[in-house]
């Protein structure tokens, strides 16, 4: 079957995989395994989020997140330190090699968007941009549908 032919989801689901897959391709020197893009993003946005408001954003598992903060930790990209008020939370910030992972991240996040792109109209753009917010709307209604505490 090819893509074409397949439902949207399943189509959507591809191309996300294959988007992640051609980031990790383009980061490919080392220290930014896949799935780690978004919390360096995250990160650089906003320094010294506690682990858990961490995992909560990116909405992954604490131990997922753990795992991939000791690997950074590992490589010298983040570090994690105390709270200054609460000594059992702790706090997630990026080196200055974090710094700069994140900026070579962005900048090949860049890069694949204008490869996405290429053949894409201006219209074209906006009109996909129309889809899917309806589609991020659509499943946000749907999360709180199934998140809503009468609905267990």
């Amino acid at each position: 079957m090819d893509i074409q032919s397949q439902p949207l989801t399943r189509m959507l689901s591809h191309i996300v995989k294959l988007h992640h897959y051609s980031v990790h391709l383009m980061m490919e020197h080392g220290e930014v395994y896949p799935g780690q893009p978004p919390l360096l993003l995250r990160l650089a946005r906003q320094e010294g989020l506690s682990q858990n408001e961490l995992a909560q954003q990116l909405r992954i598992k604490p131990a997922t997140l753990t795992v991939a903060l000791k690997r950074l930790e590992k490589h010298g990209v983040v570090l994690r330190k105390p709270d200054e008020k609460d000594q059992r939370i702790s706090r997630v910030y990026l080196t200055d090699k974090g710094r700069q992972i994140s900026q070579e991240v962005r900048e090949a996040l860049h890069q694949l968007e204008e490869v996405c792109f290429q053949d894409f109209s201006e219209e074209e753009k906006l009109q996909l941009r129309q889809f899917l917010n309806r589609i991020h709307d659509n499943l946000k209604d749907n999360e709180k549908k199934y998140s809503a505490p009468d609905s267990r």
